[in-house]
């Protein structure tokens, strides 16, 4: 993938987390999804006072680009943080099993800071041994 690409999904990614709704951790992530086609799909947590109906930037960034039609993903620029961005905001377990849900091998997860520091990992790399669509035969 280009520098230009993920500098473009990180700058994104920052754009969302300052829609988060955090007023209980405080702790404000955006993400930025790329779809096969080139759209782009933000997401930013979403906190709530009963904690369990919160959801996740990823997951956000997900579910509304599936309500969209869309099925097929290139990448997702993840950024967050209390106060600044930290360099390492990775997604949790559910978004992780999420991606496995929808992305194949080569669907790159970018952690960054900002547009010019990030790390690239594959969903492989962060859910080793996932179980995904392709374990469950069809009825």
């Amino acid at each position: 993938m280009e520098n230009k690409v993920i500098e473009n999904l990180v700058e994104k990614a920052i754009e969302a987390r300052n829609m988060a709704y955090a007023p209980y951790s405080g702790f404000k992530v955006g993400a930025a999804l790329l779809d096969a086609s080139g759209g782009i799909h933000l997401g930013c947590n979403i906190e709530n006072a009963a904690l369990t109906p919160g959801n996740c930037a990823e997951r956000t960034a997900f579910f509304t680009s599936i309500a969209q039609g869309k099925r097929q993903f290139s990448a997702i620029a993840i950024v967050g943080g209390a106060d600044n961005l930290v360099d390492d905001c990775f997604p949790c377990g559910v978004c992780r099993q999420v991606m496995m849900e929808f992305c194949g091998e080569g669907f790159q997860i970018i952690i960054a800071q900002n547009p010019q520091n990030y790390r690239i990992f594959t969903l492989p790399q962060l859910l080793p041994h996932g179980f995904g669509p392709g374990h469950i035969s069809p009825k």
